[in-house]
């Protein structure tokens, strides 16, 4: 496969004579020039403060860019629902899709190499969204997601538990996702694991058709991990997180067997590894969402050869264990998310729906902040006492009932 390389070409040392006036042009530029020059001499001359501030303004600017690189491939969320592509053509896919354009160079080439997958990637991001608002559903951060490439806001460009969370329920969205397709036959470059051959105990043996959770965490990693760019402590933080999630995919994964021999007595079995429900997994991960560990850089030395023992986390708190690859990992403290704030990316509580009973975190006394709340009735009209009659409809009755809503001010 053959890729394009795109660069600036410098222009020509030689040709045409310029006009006159292009002449005074460029020699009024140069005379504006020298003057910028003494300006920046003076410039020179600024405070130790000012000098120190610009320094460090510009020493964050490339975690800044790495920040806002990472998770760009969310933007490809809708692409299993879109007209837009043609499923049958590697060639064609790329361009037909607007939002393919948001993947990196290595991204596009997984796709075109395995042909079946980008629908399965696109519907395990999906479903990984909708995980994530379950879970969060009765918390001050409910996963609020937008349209287009920033899918989940500015909270992704902060260090913190939600970002954490996001990382890895979209990263074990694509690795389940992926594994499942294997074994339904919906992609080309992988099937069933079937790895596992021969007998498994003295009552069964293995068969059937395990999920590939091989190959689901193999292009998972290669897939969503090459979006993340740099080396600070953000970079860290998204790949522990990354794999945390695929890892509990492959942690909850369970046996399942189907029982032989005559009149149902289950002499033998034949067994298979299932995936486990995602809905599982977000469970696992939102509670190691409350037991994160907070961390920061592992201090291992400076010569070459701990190099790599340099890109380590270790807990902030050194009574602490350090994070195992199933632990989610942030390296900053959460916004408090009661209220809006355009710099964050926070919408509020504001008119939420809260449990005036609770004293969870559904509870009007937390999730409002201490704001307040006001209560209101709503009259809803639902079908009811439904009858199916032969054959073949379902006759119901409309019924009013009056529903009482708690909201927070």
């Amino acid at each position: 496969m053959t890729q394009a390389h795109w660069s600036l070409r410098p222009l020509a040392d030689s040709g045409p004579r310029r006009a006159p006036d292009a002449e005074r042009t460029e020699a009024g530029a140069r005379g504006r020039a020298s003057q910028g020059e003494g300006s920046a001499a003076s410039a020179a001359l600024l405070p130790c403060w000012v000098s120190a501030a610009l320094l460090l303004a510009l020493a964050a600017l490339p975690a800044a860019l790495a920040a806002n690189s990472s998770g760009r491939w969310w933007g490809i969320v809708n692409v299993a629902s879109s007209t837009n592509l043609l499923t049958d053509s590697k060639s064609l896919q790329l361009v037909l899709e607007p939002s393919l354009q948001l993947l990196s160079r290595k991204q596009r080439r997984l796709i075109r190499q395995n042909p079946g997958i980008l629908h399965s990637v696109s519907g395990g991001l999906q479903s990984a969204v909708r995980e994530c608002k379950w879970q969060f559903r009765n918390r001050r951060w409910n996963c609020p997601t937008a349209s287009g490439p920033h899918l989940f806001g500015k909270i992704v460009n902060r260090g913190c538990r939600e970002t954490a969370f996001i990382f890895a329920i979209t990263s074990a969205g694509v690795t389940h996702s992926v594994a499942r397709s294997c074994s339904e036959g919906s992609i080309e470059s992988c099937t069933c694991d079937y790895r596992r051959r021969g007998p498994g105990g003295p009552d069964w043996h293995w068969g059937g058709c395990s999920d590939n959770i091989d190959f689901g965490r193999l292009f998972g990693r290669e897939f969503v991990d090459s979006g993340e760019k740099g080396r600070d402590l953000r970079f860290l933080m998204n790949l522990h997180n990354n794999e945390a999630g695929r890892t509990t995919v492959f942690s909850e994964m369970r046996q399942e067997c189907k029982c032989h021999g005559m009149s149902g007595s289950c002499t033998v079995r034949t067994c298979w590894m299932r995936l486990p429900t995602l809905r599982a997994v977000g469970d696992v991960l939102r509670d190691r969402f409350d037991g994160a560990s907070r961390v920061l850089y592992g201090n291992r030395g400076n010569n070459r050869a701990s190099q790599a023992e340099l890109l380590r986390l270790e807990p902030e708190d050194p009574a602490h264990k350090p994070p195992s690859p199933h632990d989610l990992v942030y390296f900053e403290k959460s916004p408090n998310f009661c209220t809006y704030s355009g710099r964050l990316g926070t919408a509020g509580t504001a008119g939420r729906a809260c449990n005036s009973s609770s004293p969870a975190l559904d509870g009007c006394e937390l999730l409002c902040c201490g704001r307040g709340h006001r209560t209101r009735t709503q009259r809803v009209t639902e079908r009811c006492n439904c009858t199916f009659h032969w054959c073949c409809h379902v006759s119901c009755r409309n019924c009013t009932h009056t529903r009482v809503l708690h909201e927070c001010l």
